[in-house]
């Protein structure tokens, strides 16, 4: 069992209300889901005939995207870092 505090946050994500668990702070909470909040009305704006499940999983993959262009940068950032070190 995990010792990690965990707190409660109720955030609007495009329209709809959803209560968040985590051990981060509610105002971390509140950024993430703003920013999903933003993509998905972006995503919409640009294909306004999309159904809310085909919006969310659009964001998703644009989300994880994100999150391997930045990993990939990172890990090459640190190996570059690493070659000059030695």
């Amino acid at each position: 069992m995990s010792d990690t505090k965990k707190s409660r946050t109720t955030v609007d994500i495009y329209g709809q209300q959803y209560t968040i668990v985590g051990s981060e702070s509610t105002s971390h909470i509140r950024l993430i889901a703003s920013m999903v909040d933003d993509k998905m009305r972006e995503i919409s704006s640009a294909n306004p005939s999309l159904d809310i499940n085909k919006l969310a999983v659009l964001t998703a993959v644009n989300a994880v995207n994100d999150y391997i262009k930045m990993k990939d940068h990172a890990e090459r950032l640190e190996a570059e870092i690493n070659r000059k070190k030695d």
